[in-house]
């Protein structure tokens, strides 16, 4: 039976190791950590790691449930991914079990809330947006010239990847999708 600590932060200027020192003390055998945002699982090699390696018996152990997932539709596919492996999870500030229908209950109740969270940040972000835009502080990226998007159709009638037009025309390789599926649309 293992005990796996996991330890996230959102950005690269975030630090894990008061996480860290907290798994340390309640008693993990391996940590892994990684800084990435938590509203998704891609990218986050870490937790998949663990889950991975994860046998019957073993525990997951997180400090705050906000540290393993941001919506509840993740945390549930979390949850429901340790218990096919016979696993459980455990958080250390917080009073999670889920052995029993309380800590069950008690959890569900904590990705609500998460999920609540990362939705009123998003909120905030867009009504700062919306009035920087009104007192003419923000004007948004500027629009790709016409001449760059018909290079962009031209290298990709050349085959050429999507990243290789973005890096050869210095420009995000969203946009280069967004160039490519707006005129296949037409």
């Amino acid at each position: 039976m293992a005990m796996y600590g996991y330890a996230r932060v959102s950005t690269l200027d975030q630090d894990t190791t008061i996480q860290e020192d907290a798994l340390k003390k309640a008693g993990c055998d391996i940590i892994r950590a990684e800084k990435v945002s938590g509203t998704s699982r891609k990218g986050r090699s870490e937790l998949q790691t663990i889950l991975d390696f994860m046998r019957p018996n073993d525990t997951l152990v997180v400090t705050r449930i906000d540290r393993l997932a941001r919506s509840i539709s993740d945390l549930q596919n979390i949850i429901n991914e340790i218990k096919e492996k016979g696993g459980f999870l455990r958080c250390v500030e917080q009073p999670v079990d889920t052995t029993t229908a309380a800590g069950k209950a008690f959890l569900d109740m904590l990705g609500v809330f998460a999920e609540f969270e990362t939705n009123l940040r998003k909120e905030r972000q867009r009504e700062g947006i919306e009035r920087a835009k009104k007192e003419g502080k923000f004007k948004g990226r500027k629009p790709v010239s016409p001449s760059v998007k018909k290079r962009v159709l031209d290298m990709s009638k050349e085959d050429k990847k999507v990243t290789e037009i973005s890096s050869e025309l210095d420009i995000a390789v969203s946009t280069v999708y967004k160039i490519i599926s707006s005129n296949s649309i037409r």
